[in-house]
């Protein structure tokens, strides 16, 4: 028997330290929280995506009685964005969440395991890595690649 070790390198830092188009793509993924449909959860998210083009799009959660019939705040800026820009890559995806008064997580929320899957397959699709920033009001996490967030990935190799 062997026993494998998996390793995730995560930088955390400060939202003052992040570049220009994280910041930009940050503000994006705040204010989407606020467009947000969740009256069951009362969780709101906001996500927004940074194409290859230099366009910015956001999404947020949107809930419904019925379950599993809403959808993430990740998978609505990323499907959103593939459909508007078809054939452009994504580079970095935001994702920052709030509560209902708007006060956001102190520490960073990171995307259920459905919504890796959808940006471990866009990173797949752009051919190079997705940058995933994720908000907290005390730091911010950067992960170099969506693969790092799902590291025994279901891919298009196992078809």
């Amino acid at each position: 028997m062997e026993t494998l070790e998996l390793k995730t390198k995560i930088v955390r830092l400060h939202e003052e330290e992040l570049d220009a188009q994280q910041q930009k793509a940050l503000a994006q993924a705040k204010a989407a929280t606020l467009r947000s449909y969740s009256p069951y959860s009362h969780f709101r998210v906001g996500a927004s995506v940074v194409l290859d083009n230099g366009e910015v799009v956001s999404g947020s959660n949107q809930e419904n009685c019925a379950y599993p019939s809403g959808l993430c705040a990740e998978r609505t800026a990323v499907f959103y964005a593939n459909s508007r820009y078809p054939g452009k890559r994504i580079l970095l995806i935001c994702i920052a969440a709030s509560s209902e008064d708007g006060t956001f997580t102190k520490i960073p929320i990171s995307p259920c395991g459905a919504c890796r899957q959808v940006l471990v397959e866009s990173e797949r699709r752009g051919g190079q890595p997705l940058q995933v920033l994720l908000y907290g009001s005390d730091c911010c996490y950067l992960v170099k690649s969506a693969r790092d967030l799902l590291p025994l990935t279901f891919d298009d190799s196992y078809l």
